[in-house]
């Protein structure tokens, strides 16, 4: 049987050119200058108008902005969260906010497999064969503790997933159900925040991520990585066919 013919490389890499070309304009425009808690103080009345106004329009441009600013890799993505429970309240906000990031970190994560492959770790050697496998096999409760615990960037999570073989499903799950906590906990704090922005009182983004929420996201990661012992010890004391 004849192998199939190799991709052109331009089909495989034209992902990324326009990626590239999408970042370049995304910060060349000076979206992310706005993308701050002083941007969001002084444009908030004329933000609060217009979504007033215009409801479902400005729930189809927030997860668009979402979705730019994670597929673009956008600082600020904090802020956006934390906008959308201000103008849409805490439970709306933190739907829409997961549509968003979900929807942007598939986009990099198909980018990613169709560029490097599924198994790109594979090709790096017997060591880095192993780690992928390991991932592979306990993919839930690792990418889970990735997005509890946002130890490496957004992006970086996004793409090792699509180097290892992770599934789609398993991805796209895992994304949305792992950063859900944290995307509830600053859509709450944004519900609230109208009252301090509408004040001279000063706010800052350590003002809502307190130590106490910091351990309560570290003890949901730690729940998601003992299922993994606890898992294979449940595995090895099944009966061999």
């Amino acid at each position: 049987m004849s192998e199939a013919p190799a991709r052109p490389l331009w089909t495989r890499l034209w992902p990324v050119a326009l990626l590239l070309a999408g970042a370049v304009l995304v910060h060349a425009s000076g979206l992310t200058g706005y993308l701050s808690l002083d941007s969001l103080r002084q444009h908030h009345q004329l933000l609060s108008g217009w979504v007033d106004g215009h409801r479902a329009l400005a729930a189809i441009a927030f997860v668009a902005l979402y979705i730019t600013a994670v597929t673009f890799s956008m600082p600020g993505a904090v802020i956006l969260t934390l906008a959308g429970g201000l103008y849409f309240g805490a439970v709306p906000g933190t739907l829409l906010t997961l549509l968003g990031a979900t929807t942007g970190a598939t986009l990099i994560f198909l980018m990613a497999r169709r560029v490097f492959g599924g198994r790109a770790m594979d090709r790096l050697g017997a060591p880095a064969a192993r780690i992928a496998e390991g991932i592979r096999r306990d993919a839930v409760p690792y990418l889970l503790t990735l997005r509890l615990v946002p130890v490496f960037p957004f992006f970086l999570v996004n793409l090792v997933p699509a180097f290892v073989g992770v599934p789609l499903p398993v991805y796209v799950a895992t994304t949305a159900l792992g950063i859900i906590p944290a995307t509830a906990i600053y859509s709450t704090a944004g519900a609230g925040l109208d009252r301090i922005l509408d004040s001279e009182a000063p706010v800052s983004l350590g003002m809502i991520l307190t130590p106490e929420i910091l351990i309560g996201l570290g003890g949901l990661a730690f729940l998601a990585l003992a299922s993994i012992p606890i898992r294979r010890r449940l595995e090895s004391r099944q009966p061999r066919p």
